[in-house]
């Protein structure tokens, strides 16, 4: 039988118009019309409150953090246009590509997609149809579910999330070699940071020693190189020095007293171990010295050498990763987190090569990354493009570790069902079973994430010399 729609003419009257053929024509447009100017409004509104967040960035001199918090929502957004695109390409249905969770703030439907923003910026997700055995599916879209989907287009769209962290990295880091330079050291008597001791001011801070002061001299003694300057230090400790210093090319005098780097304490991956060792005082002041020049190199070649670095750096972060979970990893965490109470506040020192879960053992929040590349974006912009290469690896790898809800959880899934099928007989999981493994694994990074956090917040972490 067959039904009018909305836009179906009732049979004409005898005087060529009626009121009921112009309510049936009228009533869709206008609601199309009502439903296009709250969309365009909702737009305007997304648009304005990004403008203002830009102004108080501005204001606020918090530019490096907008950059920051920028370059980690199209990180978010580029590892779902993984999926999304492989997806695609793969046939599947996809209903939803978002940034954001909660209720939506601004929407727009192309085909049978839906692209927008929801209220709660905490992420992104893009929707694909029959993800699970669990999800009911339109009997219309079964054929184009995810879980229809041959073996190698499971694989493909499962690890395109993941992929895209290390395509990212990639880029980074050949933007980096080929615009803003890699460090080379330079041996100067540049002050490039300083040393925080654990529970007191080391004496370059009482001294007021800062990061780009040059040491021209200690006691009238004039030295050209560093390892001067160190050995006369560590053969002074306990006694009053004078420092020689050039800051904004005046020189100022600085009284110090080097005190016996055996007897004070700096964090070290987390743990407070003394600075220096051996039988003899050794003095300290808490500085770093040296310095750094940044070289380029040109398009092609730093296509190899961004190659030869990824490797190194995601061969570097599964080592630190394997040392994080171990049951020695687990402990000292643990540790960390009941001992974070004390001396609060004293700033954890971390390096420039933190994977962003954590240096030597050190797991690491989101909060303690991205403070760390917020620091390295007011410093130089090869620090932070190396920072965002070094989470990225991260969030690629951890991302492919076999457990719901993690793509490695999907790739382990369609490689148990790829097994377990028989020619002309597809065998499907059933994703039931494996829900409180699931629900334990969310709750174990759960309070691993929140103890990072509670670290991190009574320990801010900070760059070598930030």
């Amino acid at each position: 039988m067959n039904r009018a729609g909305p836009g179906t003419l009732p049979p004409a009257q005898p005087d060529g118009a009626s009121a009921g053929s112009g309510l049936a024509e009228g009533l869709p447009s206008a609601v199309n019309g009502a439903a296009d100017g709250g969309n365009r409004r909702a737009l305007a509104r997304l648009l304005a409150v990004v403008a203002l967040a830009v102004i108080l960035a501005i204001v606020l001199h918090g530019v490096p953090v907008l950059i920051v918090v920028l370059a980690l929502v199209a990180m978010v957004m580029l590892h779902e246009g993984g999926h999304f695109a492989a997806a695609k390409l793969s046939g599947m249905k996809v209903t939803e590509y978002f940034l954001g969770f909660g209720p939506r703030v601004w929407s727009i439907r192309r085909g049978e997609t839906e692209y927008g923003v929801k209220a709660i910026p905490a992420g992104g997700y893009v929707r694909i149809v029959g993800m699970t055995t669990l999800e009911e599916v339109d009997p219309a879209d079964e054929g184009r579910s995810y879980r229809q989907a041959t073996f190698p287009r499971r694989m493909l769209v499962a690890v395109a999330g993941s992929a895209m962290h290390f395509v990212i990295a990639f880029a980074l880091l050949w933007a980096m070699i080929s615009f803003s330079g890699l460090p080379v050291s330079t041996p100067t008597n540049e002050v490039t940071g300083l040393t925080s001791f654990v529970g007191t001011r080391s004496p370059a801070q009482i001294a007021g020693v800062q990061p780009g002061d040059l040491l021209l001299g200690v006691d009238g003694h004039r030295y050209s190189q560093p390892i001067q300057v160190v050995d006369f230090i560590e053969q002074h400790a306990g006694q009053q020095l004078t420092l020689l210093v050039s800051r904004d090319g005046r020189q100022i005098s600085l009284p110090i007293r080097p005190v016996d780097g055996r007897h004070v304490r700096v964090l070290e991956n987390g743990q407070a171990v003394p600075a220096k060792s051996g039988s003899q005082p050794v003095g300290v002041i808490g500085v770093d010295l040296g310095g750094s020049v940044y070289q380029t190199s040109n398009a092609f070649v730093a296509l190899g050498r961004a190659g030869s670095m990824l490797g190194s750096v995601t061969a570097g972060t599964a080592a630190g990763i394997a040392q994080v979970f171990s049951f020695h990893g687990l402990g000292s965490f643990a540790h960390q987190v009941a001992n974070a109470g004390h001396n609060v506040g004293s700033p954890a020192s971390s390096a420039s090569s933190s994977s962003g879960s954590g240096q030597g053992g050190q797991i690491m929040s989101i909060v303690g990354a991205s403070e760390l590349a917020v620091q390295a974006a007011k410093h130089n912009i090869s620090e932070l493009l190396y920072i965002l290469v070094a989470i990225n690896i991260f969030v690629g790898m951890i991302n492919l570790f076999p457990m719901l809800p993690l793509d490695g959880g999907h790739v382990a899934i369609a490689v148990y069902e790829r097994v377990r099928s028989r020619r002309g007989r597809a065998y499907h999981a059933d994703v039931t079973k494996l829900m409180p493994i699931a629900y334990l694994f969310l709750a174990f990074m759960v309070v691993l994430g929140l103890g990072a956090l509670y670290v991190n917040l009574l320990h801010p972490v900070s760059l070598p010399g930030g």
